[in-house]
């Protein structure tokens, strides 16, 4: 099965402009650019844009790096598959891991790794120690941090401290969704495809309390965003329902539109649905026709239309048995597989993925 690696370039959103982040971005690309620190951590709450500016980073870090890049979202994974993840894009020896993963960094040269979405200090450890002393610039996206060895840099919702807007047309929601960019945009979505006007929007979120004081359950719970997305979900199609629903229990990464249709069983309603979901910004579109949600939109949906792991597995495997070639792609949903497969003690299932693997 030829697995050739990959560099971010084919697997990340196209660069954008981001409103108020120059200055940030000078620093930190010079930081990045000096050879002096090779470990950084982006940090703050849902929403406020570290993985944007991450991408926007990796960019223009990417000509400072002969040896490629690559673009990963590693939630709470074991360093062990953290590091057979690696191996795998990279086409990497993986016996001795390891080893085999020091040796290709080694002759590979000056390499950016993006951790996106970084959630288990201790796993994230044990992966940075085991590699540690190779040619690698890596770059972290986390709602908290507690590493030594890497340096935080906080990140918050641009525009912020100058008060300054930055989606004219819900200028009048700027203060009371609190400069969340994630909130702004998909208020903005809303109002720009005509699903709302700002009044609506300013009087539901007044109504549900949107700046009422209350404990959060953690960082994901953004009260602001969850509103929306109620308001929208109210609004939406059974088939864009549906879609919303195997997106936030979706254990891998992004998915296409033929993987959406059939997991929501939405069928020809698939297309309307996605686009309707694009044009209220509900979803974001980290490569050219694949499709995710972000962690604050999954955690806002997590109680409706649950989907059972088991189908999950039974599709992604069966695609990659049938399609080999798709592998890289859909790399992540292997090994939420994997994990799957070793969570509920199934034999066949863990043969089927160590088929996969080993290629």
């Amino acid at each position: 099965m030829p697995r050739p690696a990959r560099l971010f370039d084919d697997a990340l959103p196209p660069p954008i402009a981001l409103k108020g982040r120059k200055a940030e971005l000078a620093t930190l690309a010079g930081a990045l650019s000096s050879g002096r620190l090779s470990r950084l951590a982006l940090v703050g709450g849902g929403g406020s844009g570290k993985s944007v500016l991450a991408a926007v980073l990796a960019h223009r870090l990417r000509p400072r790096h002969p040896g490629g890049a690559l673009w990963l979202r590693v939630g709470n994974w074991d360093h062990r598959t953290l590091l057979q993840m690696l191996a795998l894009r990279l086409g990497a020896a993986r016996d001795p891991l390891i080893a085999g993963l020091r040796a290709h960094l080694e002759a590979r040269g000056r390499t950016l790794v993006v951790l996106d979405n970084h959630e288990n200090d201790r796993e994230m450890a044990r992966l940075l120690d085991a590699l540690d002393g190779t040619p690698v610039t890596w770059l972290l996206t986390a709602r908290r941090c507690l590493l030594a060895g890497v340096s935080v840099f906080p990140v918050i919702a641009p525009l912020i401290q100058s008060r300054r807007n930055a989606f004219p047309a819900v200028r009048a929601l700027t203060s009371l969704l609190r400069w969340n960019p994630l909130a702004l945009g998909i208020a903005n979505g809303l109002v720009r495809a005509r699903a709302a006007t700002v009044g609506e929007l300013a009087a539901w979120l007044d109504r549900e309390g949107v700046g009422r004081v209350r404990v959060m359950a953690h960082e994901d719970d953004v009260a602001e965003v969850r509103l929306l997305v109620e308001w929208a979900w109210r609004r939406l199609s059974p088939a864009a329902r549906r879609i919303l629903g195997v997106l936030a229990h979706c254990p891998g990464d992004h998915m296409d539109t033929a993987a959406l249709a059939t997991l929501a069983r939405a069928g020809r309603a698939a297309g309307a649905a996605v686009r309707s979901l694009r044009a209220w910004e509900l979803i974001q579109e980290p490569m050219p026709g694949r499709f995710a949600l972000h962690a604050v939109v999954r955690y806002a949906l997590a109680d409706k239309s649950a989907v059972a792991p088991a189908r999950y597995f039974d599709y992604y495997v069966r695609l990659l048995e049938q399609r080999p070639e798709r592998f890289v792609v859909e790399q992540s949903h292997l090994f939420a597989a994997m994990d799957h497969a070793q969570a509920i003690s199934s034999l066949e299932k863990m043969l089927r993925i160590e088929a996969l693997v080993a290629g």
